[in-house]
Formats: C-alpha cells, structure tokens, sequence
C-alpha cells in the first residue's frame, strides 16, 4: 500500500491532493510539528535523512521530494492520467514550465523571505523584487489561461497550490488586487479533489483560498 506521510501545514499536502485527484487508494499518516521548535516530530525524521515532507512509502520504497514524488506516483500508478499534458500536447511546455517554477522558483522566493524575516533583517531590494515579480507573472498567466497547465487542471497546479494557499495564511502576503488569482483560487476550491484532501490532511484548518 502507498503510504503518504504528511507534516501538517506543510507542501505535502501536494501529494494528498494528487492521489485524491488520481482516486488513488493510499495510506495517509499525519504528523504534527514540534510545539517549540515548529519543526518535524522525531518519527517523521527517522524515515528519512532530510527530515522534512514530503515523504511517501510504498514497500521498500522511501521516496522525498515533491516532485519526485509525484512524478512516481503518476509513472506508477497514473500513467494514462490527463493531468500530466504530453509532448503532442499544446500545454505541454507550458505545464512543464509551471511545474517547476513552483519549487525552483515561487517556494525558493518564500524561504528566503522567511529566512530574512526570521533573522529580523531587512529585505534585500532584489529580493523583493523576485518577490513581487513572481507574484504578478502568476497574475497574468492566471489571466491568459484557466489554469497553470495550459486549458486544463494539470500537476503543474497541485505544485504550486500550497504556495499559493496553505502558505499565505502564515505571511503577510496578500492577492488583493489580483482577481485573476482570486477566481482561480475559487475554481481549485471547489474541487471535489481538492477539498478531500484538505479535509484529511488539516482537519479543522480551513483552506486559505482568498
């Protein structure tokens, strides 16, 4: 049985998501965050080296990294879905881009801002403009198509959803002024998919979609 292990408000709620998408049959385990040190529970260190989620097991299988991750579950157990656009596909590059921007660059903008703010330092200017640059090129993008994938949902929106919900209720980063995110954030929320995973994976946390 795939067994997904998730860190409480954290971007593994990905993968919940994905294999609620995909109507997956898997295992889901929660772990709470140390209350000092807001870190991972000793039990989520000791599978794996990294100390942080995602991880997932499936039999001898110990596998970290979101993308990863869902690249294997999709290659594994999803092959034919039609949330990854293939090389014929007109979404294809445009998924293949999204896709990765949401780790390399929209979470790598946010842990520095984090790291900057946790030190009580000023944010660097170019820092702050990578920040706000990313910000308005999802803006627009959500303003050309429906969605990051190109005219269907795709896992390039499952990756960049946590940056994009989950992680603005701990910051101060607000999308007013962005309808185009505003709508949709609208339309991800009323995904039967979407609320699944969110209602196991934060039970009592109401998802951040405005």
């Amino acid at each position: 049985m795939l067994t997904v292990h998730h860190l409480r408000i954290s971007q593994s709620e990905r993968i919940v998501w994905l294999c609620e998408e995909l109507g997956l049959e898997y295992d889901l385990k929660l772990y709470n965050r140390d209350s000092e040190t807001r870190l991972a529970p000793p039990e989520l260190k000791a599978l794996h080296p990294m100390e942080i989620a995602p991880v997932i097991t499936d039999g001898d299988l110990v596998l970290g990294e979101s993308g990863a991750i869902m690249d294997y579950i999709v290659g594994k157990y999803a092959p034919d879905t039609d949330l990854v656009p293939g090389p014929d596909s007109p979404n294809f590059a445009q998924h293949l881009y999204w896709y990765h921007f949401a780790n390399a660059t929209l979470m790598t903008n946010g842990m520095m801002s984090i790291a900057v703010n946790a030190v009580g330092a000023q944010m660097p200017p170019p820092l702050a403009k990578r920040i706000t640059n990313a910000w308005a090129h999802i803006e627009k993008a959500l303003g050309e198509h429906e969605y990051f994938g190109g005219t269907q949902f795709s896992t390039a929106d499952i990756m960049l959803g946590f940056s994009l919900t989950t992680a603005r209720a701990f910051s101060d980063m607000s999308i007013e002024g962005m309808p185009n995110l505003q709508a949709y954030l609208k339309r991800i929320g009323a995904r039967p998919a979407y609320q699944a995973a969110m209602a196991k994976a934060e039970p009592g946390f109401p998802p951040k979609l405005d």
